[in-house]
């Protein structure tokens, strides 16, 4: 493989702006009984009498209130609510099986260092300079305050469990429907009905890392870019078996993993801990 031609060029010094970290935690959460909000159609299927069971999770947003915690500087309580499509299966009937949707609302709260300050941020955007500025939408100067960033990365809901359940059993985290945003609402393929019969409850598995961030200037060492010697490749379209032979051969999917290999790899995992943040 070529490398890199190495370039003449002088170094200098460079101010980089990025954001820096500075706190985060990662957490395993198992949030129980939570209702789904079904759909006309699973509201329908729902009341029936089908067997149901939810079968998939995909979170669909995420809304992060940040406030500083009182009497202790510096340190901000993070809301975290995760709106999640829920999609499940119904019985009907021997060999028929319907597909439905529905939205499920988890809520956790973490709390982090997010250090102070004092300073009000303007940053030019289109329309923002020039002869006749705008000064409505988002073609003004953006201003950013003082409160930090607050980051939130997680993969897929594990859906643990999944129960019918009568009214009165029901122990929701979430009033009504009515407090699910619009723009969630409209990722699905019909309106949410709150149905007063029976609901349907799951128990979600959620890992996450959260980390709070704030704008900050890093003066560095660099060099200027070097121009590669590696010339680039056409993709011929003309020998779709030429090019599927010069592929490397999977090995790797036809050999699943040895079970010492996942217990070696499970053990690793429990032992390095968790710190513990946030609340399910």
């Amino acid at each position: 493989m070529s490398e890199n031609r190495q370039c003449p060029s002088s170094r200098e010094m460079v101010c980089l702006d990025t954001y820096r970290v500075l706190d985060s935690c990662r957490d395993k959460d198992c949030f129980e009984n939570v209702r789904v909000f079904l759909t006309n159609c699973g509201e329908e299927l729902l009341q029936r009498g089908a067997a149901i069971r939810a079968k998939a999770a995909r979170i669909i947003w995420a809304y992060i209130d940040i406030d500083p915690v009182p009497f202790n500087r510096g340190f901000y309580q993070l809301t975290i609510k995760l709106y999640i499509r829920i999609i499940g299966e119904a019985c009907v009937s021997p060999g028929n099986i319907r597909e439905f949707e529905g939205i499920s609302v988890v809520e956790k709260k973490v709390i982090l260092f997010g250090s102070e300050g004092n300073v009000s941020v303007f940053k030019s955007t289109t329309g923002c300079s020039g002869f006749c500025p705008s000064h409505h939408g988002t073609n003004g100067c953006s201003k950013s305050t003082n409160l930090p960033i607050a980051v939130l990365e997680t993969v897929e809901p594990i859906i643990l469990d999944s129960c019918v359940v009568e009214p009165h059993r029901c122990k929701c985290c979430c009033s009504c429907c009515d407090d699910i945003p619009k723009n969630v609402c409209e990722c699905l393929s019909d309106d949410i009905c709150d149905g007063e019969g029976d609901k349907l409850v799951v128990t979600l598995g959620l890992f996450s890392v959260v980390r709070i961030e704030r704008p900050a200037q890093y003066l560095i060492n660099a060099v200027e870019y070097c121009v590669p010697e590696k010339e680039c490749v056409e993709a011929k379209d003309n020998d779709p078996c030429k090019l599927f032979h010069s592929m490397k051969f999977p090995i790797s999917e036809f050999c699943p993993p040895a079970i010492s290999t996942m217990t070696k790899h499970n053990t690793t995992i429990n032992s390095s801990g968790s710190c513990g943040c946030g609340c399910g």
